[in-house]
């Protein structure tokens, strides 16, 4: 008996420390629900801004680091067709300028001068479809880093819902569609 009173008064000692550890101040508040963040309206002209001097840079700034290799990516590969396209169709340009010239010395022998043409205009047309695929991309990471900085200042709480519902109809039992807008306060 004496062994479990001490256990008790044991238990009962370290459990008061336990109870009383918190400190006055440190009670949970309540947010208040009707403020919201302040909104910045130059951070879209910003991120824009910061996306056409370096590509990515504006994703940067909206923290959306993910977004960055694709940028990258997508603007290296537009990139690498476009100078691979040039290439060629110089190849090919110079191959029939050194024929008509008068040399038949050069690495497309095996071709006529019409398969010379049309190997020329397809390069061509090629490195041209390139570079407006890559000025798409530029523009693209730009209208996605203006649109990004956009959407994070957009209010989405919990106290503003709107979803869909569908109830039977209790006359005829048919099922109506309705929307349903809640708003808390």
């Amino acid at each position: 008996m004496n062994k479990l009173f001490y256990i008790a008064i044991l238990f009962f000692v370290l459990g008061n420390q336990a109870v009383f550890s918190q400190q006055i101040g440190e009670a949970i508040k309540a947010k208040d629900s009707a403020k919201s963040e302040e909104i910045d309206p130059l951070r879209p002209s910003k991120a824009a801004f910061y996306s056409a001097i370096l590509p990515g840079l504006g994703q940067a700034y909206n923290k959306k680091y993910w977004k960055i290799p694709l940028v990258y990516g997508a603007i290296g590969t537009s990139l690498y067709f476009y100078i691979d396209n040039g290439k060629k169709y110089h190849s090919y340009r110079d191959a029939y300028k050194r024929r008509l010239a008068g040399f038949s010395d050069d690495q497309y022998q095996y071709l006529d001068d019409n398969r010379l043409i049309q190997a020329q205009r397809f390069y061509q047309r090629n490195r041209d479809l390139s570079l407006l695929v890559t000025i798409g991309f530029y523009v693209l990471n730009i209208v996605d880093a203006n649109v990004d900085a956009h959407l994070i200042q957009f209010n989405v709480s919990d106290n503003l819902s709107f979803q869909p519902d569908v109830y039977t109809n209790e006359i005829n039992y048919k099922p109506n569609l309705g929307l349903t807008f809640n708003y808390k306060f």
